[in-house]
C-alpha cells in the first residue's frame, strides 16, 4: 500500500506538470484522463450529447474536493475559489482566482462580467458550497449561481470508492489527496442533465429550489433544507463534545483512572453516553424522571438543552417524590448555604435566591441554574 501510494504520487506530479504544460484543448485533457486511470481516477459520463455549448454555466452536487478537477476533464470549465488563500495553491488545484475578496454580490457581479465575454470557458459552480457523501441528500442550494444568467445546465455526479467512503466530513484536501492515492481505484460518474431556464419574475431563491429538486431525483437522493453553515457548526459541536466523566485518559496512570460503572459494563457506547448525559441532568434536576431524560436527550444531545427544556416545560413529566428512590436531593441555596455555616465549609456564592419559576430572562435563567449547580456540588463536598 505504501509503495503504491509513493508511486502515484510520482505519477501525480507528473500529471500535474502536463497539465500545466500543455495549453487547454481536446488532446490535453486526454492525455490526462488517461494518465488519471493510471492513478486509478475512472471518469465516466452519461448522455454526453446533451451538454449544451451555448449554456454558460453548469450546476453540479458537490462529493468530493475535486470535482472541478474531474468534470474539467470532460469539458473546459472554470470554477471560482471561494475560500482559502489566493496563490500558488489555488492556482495548482485548479480554481480561478478572481481577486473578489468581498460579498456574494461583489462576487456575483464579476461572474456576470466573465460570462459576458464568450472566448472564456463557463463556468462550473457548486451551490451546495460544502461536500457530502452524495448517498443521503443535498445540502441547500445557495440563490447567489442562479443570479448570473437565466439558463443553467445541472450536472449530477456520483463518486464509488470500495472499502473506504469518498468523503469524511472535515477532513483537509490534502488528506482526501492522499486517500484517493491510496485505494485501487475511484470512480467519477457524470451525467449531464438537459438545461433549465428561469422562468418568467422567477426569483432566484425559486430558481435554487427548482434545480436542486431536479437534481435531487437525478440522485435519487432527498432535497435537504440544511445549509452549509448547518454542517459547519455541527462540526463545531462534534468537536467540543466533553469526553465522558468516566472515560480514561490515556495521560493518566492506570491507578488513577476512572473506572466504569459495573451497570454499564457490556452496554453498547451510544447508550453509555447517553446515560452518562441523562446521569448529569438528574443531579441538577433530581425530580425529574431518568426515563423522561433519556427521550429527551436522545434527540437534542446535549445536556444544557435537555436541562432547559425540562425548566421552560417544554418536556412534559410528573415529578418524582423523595421516595420514588432519587440518589442525591437538591438542596435549595438557602438550605446549603446554613449547612456550609454549620460544617465551616466555604459558603455557596450567591448573588440572589434561587427562584422555584425560571425567569423569562435567559441571563437570569442561567444565574439561577448556576446557583443550583454550585449549591449541589458543596453539598457533595460536605
Amino acid at each position: 500500500g505504501l509503495c503504491l501510494l509513493i508511486l502515484r504520487l510520482f505519477i501525480g506530479i507528473h500529471v500535474f506538470l502536463v497539465s500545466c504544460a500543455l495549453p487547454d484543448s481536446v488532446l490535453r485533457r486526454f492525455i490526462v484522463r488517461v494518465m488519471c486511470s493510471v492513478l486509478g481516477l475512472f471518469v465516466r459520463q452519461t448522455d454526453p450529447h446533451l451538454r449544451d455549448v451555448s449554456v454558460r454555466v453548469y450546476i453540479a452536487n458537490h462529493v468530493t474536493q475535486f470535482d472541478h478537477n474531474v468534470i474539467n476533464l470532460l469539458t473546459s470549465c472554470n470554477t471560482p475559489a471561494l475560500n482559502g488563500a489566493p496563490g500558488f495553491i489555488c492556482w495548482s488545484r485548479g480554481f480561478m482566482e478572481l481577486g473578489v475578496t468581498g460579498s456574494r454580490a461583489e462576487l456575483v457581479e464579476s461572474l456576470k462580467v466573465y460570462s459576458s465575454h464568450r472566448e472564456n470557458p463557463p463556468l462550473l459552480l457548486f451551490p451546495e458550497e460544502a461536500a457530502t457523501n452524495g448517498r443521503a441528500g443535498l445540502l441547500r442550494f445557495s440563490s447567489w449561481p442562479f443570479s448570473i444568467l437565466d439558463v443553467v445546465q445541472p450536472v449530477a455526479l456520483q463518486v464509488q470508492r470500495p472499502l473506504i467512503t469518498v468523503s469524511v466530513a472535515d477532513s483537509s484536501w490534502i488528506t482526501e489527496l492522499l486517500w484517493t492515492f491510496f485505494v485501487p481505484f475511484t470512480v467519477y460518474q457524470v451525467r449531464w442533465m438537459p438545461s433549465v431556464p428561469r422562468r418568467a419574475e422567477e426569483l432566484s431563491e425559486d430558481f435554487a429550489l427548482r434545480v436542486q429538486e431536479l437534481l435531487a431525483m437525478e440522485l435519487g437522493v432527498v432535497s435537504t433544507r440544511l445549509t452549509a453553515a448547518d454542517k459547519t457548526e455541527h462540526m463545531k459541536r462534534l468537536r467540543h463534545t466533553s469526553p465522558l466523566p468516566f472515560a480514561p485518559a490515556s495521560s493518566q496512570p492506570l491507578a488513577a483512572r476512572p473506572r466504569m460503572p459495573s451497570s454499564l459494563t457490556g452496554v453498547a457506547p451510544e447508550d453509555v453516553r447517553v446515560t452518562a448525559m441523562a446521569q448529569r441532568v438528574k443531579e441538577v434536576l433530581p425530580h425529574v424522571p431518568l426515563e423522561v431524560i433519556r427521550v429527551d436527550l436522545a434527540q437534542t444531545n446535549c445536556v444544557d438543552t435537555t436541562i432547559a427544556n425540562l425548566l421552560e416545560g417544554r418536556v412534559p413529566f410528573f415529578p418524582e417524590s423523595k421516595e420514588a428512590g432519587t440518589d442525591v436531593p437538591a438542596p435549595s441555596t438557602s438550605q446549603a448555604a446554613a449547612a456550609s455555616g454549620i460544617q465551616g465549609s466555604v459558603a455557596v456564592p450567591s448573588s440572589k435566591p434561587a427562584t422555584k419559576q425560571f425567569a423569562k430572562s435567559p441571563v437570569e435563567r442561567h444565574l439561577s441554574l448556576q446557583e443550583r449547580k454550585r449549591a449541589l456540588y458543596d453539598y457533595a463536598r460536605r
